[in-house]
């Protein structure tokens, strides 16, 4: 292609909406234009990208045996009613596009396809023996994001590769799950991204056990916790990890004490004098499940610890059905106005004992009349602790489980794990923190979709038995981003070769020096005939200009047609190193082709 007939157009200043290097940069190199707020067009050079990035994974999932299809972006809400999500998308998470036809039925723009492949198999499986099966799609996805940000990593519209398999058993799954963690790291490998693959919360796919696929990068909106012996990696909603070991408590005996201004852990500490791991401090949290009703949630934590609010929705999801609800659609720390809706009295806060009264709540339908008590490991096991004493201005020292307090009955671990706690495979590692970009998620679903919706087989006994599910996604236009979020400089994007839109650009420095030109056609010509995808910048613009877009757009290798032609060579520069040298003009062929195939192996 030639820059001259290339819609093609470059800004110097980095636009005022953009936040983070790569988002900066797609823009001003051309790639991308903004046409409203989480919705980009993908222009030529970011096109050929997407493409490249497609076939890798395209290639990847078809050498698993997988089967490309490709599924409706408009879907029935009767299908995600079915399946219990329509609410979640369109109200809890509400990142669902909803509309109404001119039938007055609902619809909803894709997100995801689990509901719509589970109807499929369900139309279409009857029998063991066509199991397992696989299928996959490259299409584009909707979500309404409630901040849309960062160009293509957290739009409203994206490219996505999802896949969706069907099995007898989990074992069969599993088999499916660990290529799916093969095939994802060879299409990131190809992609030449250095990535990390780490335990994940499954959220609202939902399924038994899941993992990101993280490319690292200091703009990444996800904290990994990982060791570096290399046997853990985690997201930092899933991580576990032991604490620190508690100080002894110095208080021996259990009495009440007055300790005004003391709302906060640091105050209390500086007060007594004590450690806050001597502390069981009580959060308290207000849910609201998918029926509308209300829970209050009390959490004893160790006061040095806080609390995963991803850990602490999954332990409340699985307790929906004590409240004949489904799911949660919201989980908050209640304000003051809201607590004024059920609180039947002034709560004391930053004073709140375990055993706060369930008197301080005004039940009715709506308001569930006690407290739901948790427990988290960390303070389970501690003597003579410090807490609140259900009164402002004063605490208790020397408590224990048993005595003063009932244990809650609820035991969880829902701390939030950090950088410097001990791994529980090794406690001689501690997890160290690095920031990711999530491009790959893939889900054990087993029969939560299969069950809600009635997708059956029938077994070799002929029993009829629910289909076990995977899940398997890649963000295509993310992981285009992510590449150049991991990698570029003060000059511009720097592509890794395989997924770059050309190889090769060769410039002409002096438009108007023939020779020049015409080594430069004759280049131009001979590269994309062997096969080495080649830009000729025949602009009429000064050599710096061109210089200064090369390695805006980030090309690999730029080919100068200029003084060197003289001596029967050009200057070829790599964009990665910016090292540069002279060759013959007659091996620029040959020794481009081996720097392309060694970058790609």
């Amino acid at each position: 292609m030639r820059l001259s007939q290339m819609l093609f157009v470059t800004l110097r200043d980095d636009p005022a909406d953009a936040e983070i290097p790569s988002h900066k940069l797609l823009l001003r190199a051309g790639y991308i234009r903004r046409i409203g707020s989480g919705v980009y067009a993908y222009l030529p050079l970011m096109w050929r990208v997407l493409q490249k990035v497609s076939q890798i994974v395209r290639e990847e999932m078809n050498a698993t045996g997988a089967q490309e299809c490709l599924l409706p972006q408009l879907q029935p809400a009767e299908l995600w009613k079915e399946s219990g999500r329509w609410d979640t998308y369109t109200k809890a998470e509400g990142i669902m596009f909803s509309l109404i036809d001119r039938r007055e039925q609902q619809l909803g723009l894709g997100p995801t396809h689990e509901e719509v492949i589970t109807t499929i198999a369900r139309d279409m499986i009857r029998s063991y023996r066509q199991l397992p099966q696989h299928l996959y799609q490259i299409q584009t996805k909707f979500r309404d994001e409630i901040r849309p940000r960062f160009g293509l990593m957290r739009g409203r519209e994206f490219i996505m590769k999802d896949g969706y398999s069907f099995h007898v058993d989990e074992e069969s799954l599993k088999a499916t799950y660990q290529d799916m963690y093969q095939a994802y790291s060879n299409m990131l490998r190809r992609s030449g991204l250095a990535f990390r693959a780490v335990e994940a919360d499954s959220g609202a796919i939902g399924g038994s056990g899941s993992t990101e696929f993280m490319v690292l990068a200091d703009a990444g909106e996800d904290e990994v916790l990982y060791t570096e012996d290399g046997k853990y990696a985690a997201n930092v909603e899933k991580a576990v990890s032991l604490s620190a070991d508690a100080v002894t408590s110095q208080f021996i005996a259990h009495e009440k004490r007055e300790t005004p201004g003391t709302d906060t852990i640091d105050t209390v500490c500086k007060f007594l004098n004590c450690s806050p791991t001597q502390v069981v401090k009580n959060v308290l949290y207000q849910t609201v499940y998918d029926n509308g009703k209300t829970v209050l949630v009390l959490v004893s934590i160790r006061g040095d610890q806080e609390v995963n609010e991803v850990k602490l929705q999954n332990e409340l999801t699985k307790l929906a059905a004590n409240y004949d609800a489904k799911t949660i659609i919201a989980l908050t720390v209640p304000s003051a106005e809201t607590q004024q809706t059920w609180a039947a009295k002034s709560l004391p806060l930053g004073y709140i004992a375990p055993d706060i009264a369930d008197e301080y709540i005004q039940g009715n339908q709506q308001i569930h009349s006690q407290f739901l008590r948790f427990v988290d490991k960390t303070a389970v096991d501690l003597k003579n602790f410090v807490t609140g004493a259900n009164e402002t201005g004063y605490h208790v020292v020397g408590a224990n489980w048993g005595e003063q307090f009932k244990l809650p009955e609820l035991v969880v671990d829902i701390r939030k794990a950090r950088p410097g706690d001990r791994a529980l495979h090794n406690p001689e590692q501690t997890l160290q923190s690095a920031r990711g970009i999530e491009v790959g998620h893939i889900f054990q679903l087993g029969t939560k979709y299969s069950v809600a919706m009635g997708a059956t087989y029938t077994n070799e006994q002929g029993e009829e038995k629910p289909l076990v599910m995977g899940c398997y996604g890649v963000g295509v236009s993310r992981l285009a981003q992510s590449a150049v979020e991991q990698s570029y400089d003060k000059d511009g994007i720097i592509w890794p070769v395989a997924i770059a839109p050309y190889h090769a650009i060769v410039t002409i420095p002096n438009i108007k020096d023939a020779q020049q030109i015409e080594i430069a056609e004759k280049l131009y010509k001979e590269l994309n005939q062997a096969g080495i995808e080649t830009l000729l910048d025949d602009r009429d613009e000064r050599a710096g200009v061109k210089f200064k877009d090369a390695d805006l757009i980030g090309i690999p290798y730029r080919i100068v047609t200029g003084r060197a032609i003289a001596n029967g060579k050009v200057e070829v520069v790599e964009r990665a190193t910016r090292k540069s040298q002279e060759i013959d003009i007659n091996e620029v062929i040959g020794t481009i082709k081996q720097w392309i195939t060694e970058a790609i192996s």
